[in-house]
């Protein structure tokens, strides 16, 4: 493996667990409706657990409110109840075929709760960085025991791949800050 090989497999694996942290973060309830709320909701269809999307359209009516059109009649109470036994605290309504999700209104103490996850997550997303900085500075020490690379081409790799790390930390600790404004934010 070559000293350009490591920096674009470490960038590579670094974008990967921003995306994760965005993902995750997604699913942070903010007091506001958005469809990926719903994202990891199961419902058990036919005998098998599946995601909400894949039997169900789930649309925004307003800011606090998302609409759950159910594709076949029979799955619109197992949608009702999936949704209701979610860990996400939501009551459901049903109206017909559809079903009316409201989002309710965070408590300030909730709110707090919220963002200390999100600053966990963000933490857990510095360690995930950190750790493939220390795998690549691995890599290229080992080119270094095997005479391919000197050790001022490694130093100079090293640094790359630091301001590497620190640039995704950053990224990682203004994407924390975003959320926890959304979240805070009345």
């Amino acid at each position: 493996m070559s000293v350009q090989e490591i920096q674009d497999s470490t960038q590579t694996k670094m974008t990967k667990s921003l995306d994760s942290l965005k993902s995750t973060l997604a699913k942070i309830r903010t007091g506001r409706a958005h469809t990926g709320v719903l994202d990891h909701v199961e419902v058990e269809y036919y005998g098998a657990m599946t995601p909400l999307s894949q039997v169900a359209n789930v649309n925004l009516i307003d800011a606090r409110t998302l609409s759950v059109q159910v594709w076949e009649k029979s799955m619109a109470s197992a949608v009702e109840k999936a949704i209701r036994e979610s860990d996400l605290g939501l009551n459901p309504q049903a109206m017909g075929e559809s079903i009316r999700v409201p989002m309710p209104a965070l408590t300030e103490e909730r709110r707090r709760d919220l963002t200390k996850v999100v600053r966990n997550e963000g933490e857990d997303s510095k360690i995930a960085i950190r750790n493939l900085r220390r795998d690549a500075n691995e890599g290229l020490k080992k080119l270094v025991k095997d005479k391919d690379i000197s050790e001022d081409d490694e130093r100079r790799a090293q640094e790359r791949v630091q301001k590497l790390t620190d640039q995704f930390v950053t990224d990682i600790d203004k994407i924390v800050a975003e959320k926890e404004a959304e979240i805070m934010k009345v």
